[in-house]
């Protein structure tokens, strides 16, 4: 499926593409839609921050597709759901993220390589608010895929090898540094 996806850099319809990946990723498919996003980066540099926009709308529109099965279709997908994308134990475990600091939460699984369907899913499924979790998407998916457009703008071909190799090490330490900036702020306040 990788491979498909990268071959999908080179058809005339790749940013529909790219739109239609990001979007079916948000809720249900495997192969994340940064791969596509740098194949079309690296072939038009200077459409960097356009993929990176439509990366952000398939993403969050998706996950507004996700919220939605999640509020609609639990019922019917639940047992497919724990034996095919998340086990049980994980989805009671964003239940308690979601009680805690959902706003969080759903902004950690955006940004971050943690699988975020499982997010959006669940959301709808807790009733988290729509309209934060809108927001939460659009900062958490947006920071993530213009992070990879600038990164690529800036410099290239040579910085592919960098992002594959640490992108998910960074986006944990940035997550970890909002979080952590987010604590103190709560404590200090």
């Amino acid at each position: 499926m990788y491979n498909w996806v990268l071959g999908l850099a080179h058809s005339r319809n790749g940013t529909l593409a790219l739109f239609l990946l990001s979007f079916a990723e948000s809720s249900f498919f495997p192969v994340p839609p940064d791969v596509l996003q740098i194949a079309l980066t690296l072939e038009k540099r200077t459409k960097a921050f356009y993929y990176a926009f439509i990366n952000t709308l398939g993403s969050v529109l998706g996950g507004v597709a996700g919220y939605a099965i999640g509020v609609g279709l639990w019922e019917v997908i639940q047992q497919p759901f724990y034996r095919y994308i998340a086990p049980k134990e994980k989805f009671d475990a964003v239940e308690k993220l979601f009680q805690e600091q959902d706003f969080l939460a759903i902004f950690t699984a955006a940004f971050t390589p943690i699988p975020y369907k499982v997010f959006t899913i669940s959301a709808g499924v807790f009733e988290i608010s729509l309209l934060m979790f809108i927001i939460a998407s659009a900062v958490g998916r947006g920071a993530r895929f213009f992070l990879v457009g600038g990164l690529l703008y800036v410099f290239g071909p040579p910085i592919k090898t960098f992002i594959e190799r640490y992108f998910n090490l960074l986006t944990i330490v940035f997550t970890l540094l909002v979080v952590g900036a987010f604590l103190l702020l709560k404590v200090f306040h």
